[in-house]
């Protein structure tokens, strides 16, 4: 299927690895040139080469901490008219809200709801004025299943997807969609990380965790980056032009509603 986005420009954050660097692989693969953010030198570095390599596309990187001003500034400067955004961040560690005070919820907040907030309002009057536009959010299956344990994420990323249900229905007249993508259980650094943070002196191990994450999902297993790299190259092709404030699961039929 030709995606019929072959010459556009898209600013992707969060994407020297995992599901970013995905993302940012499946649209270049569709003949988009990328400007690609994030914190660590060393694995943008290594991203972009393998772009590179494999599309011929050109590749900015450009490593910045987007939570903040000077951040975004850096990656605005580098690709200001965007037709692609993508937010993606990481997430905060699992715990116990007992132990949360203000410090910590203001930092969940500015980890992953303020930060796509601003890059939104400083690209979407740009694609709506040029009559197309693609914002997708990488969020969590958390707005939709909580986890006691990520409390954090769970109302940091909620707001978020609040948000962007209401803009996106104010752009999509003028061309421009935005969407957010659930991902369940994904083979990535950060589920890695997530599930390393859970093991407990008296508990059981990282493997046995990882093995029964996997054996409780309806497919039995964890999802692939390529996979979310796939929905987002869809998301922001022609032809999803009619999908706007949509919330996907991307979990293996982990989430047990109907709705």
């Amino acid at each position: 299927m030709d995606l019929g986005i072959d010459g556009r420009k898209a600013l992707l954050t969060g994407a020297s690895k995992g599901m970013g660097r995905a993302c940012a692989m499946a649209i270049a693969r569709e003949g988009v040139d990328v400007t690609i953010a994030a914190r660590t030198e060393g694995p943008l570095m290594a991203t972009a080469a393998a772009i590179r390599a494999e599309t011929g596309r050109s590749v900015t990187p450009v490593v910045a901490d987007i939570t903040t001003e000077a951040g975004r500034a850096a990656v605005l400067a580098a690709c200001p008219d965007p037709d692609i955004l993508l937010n993606n961040a990481g997430g905060m560690a699992p715990g116990d809200f007992r132990d949360w005070g203000r410090d910590e919820w203001i930092a969940a907040v500015d980890l992953m709801m303020l930060p796509p907030i601003l890059m939104m309002r400083a690209t979407v009057d740009g694609m709506m004025a040029r009559g197309f536009g693609r914002i997708v959010n990488i969020v969590s299956r958390s707005v939709k299943i909580p986890q006691l344990e990520l409390g954090l994420s769970n109302g940091a990323r909620s707001g978020l997807v609040g948000f962007t249900a209401g803009l996106s229905r104010q752009t999509i007249q003028s061309g421009v969609t935005i969407n957010n993508l659930l991902p369940g259980i994904i083979d990535s650094d950060a589920q890695r990380e997530h599930l390393a943070a859970m093991v407990t002196p008296d508990g059981p191990g990282f493997d046995e965790i990882w093995q029964r994450r996997a054996a409780a999902n309806p497919a039995r297993r964890f999802g692939r980056t390529e996979e979310i790299g796939a929905w987002f190259a869809f998301l922001c092709s022609n032809h999803s032009g009619f999908v706007t404030g949509q919330n996907i699961l991307v979990d293996g039929g982990g989430y047990p509603g109907t709705y």
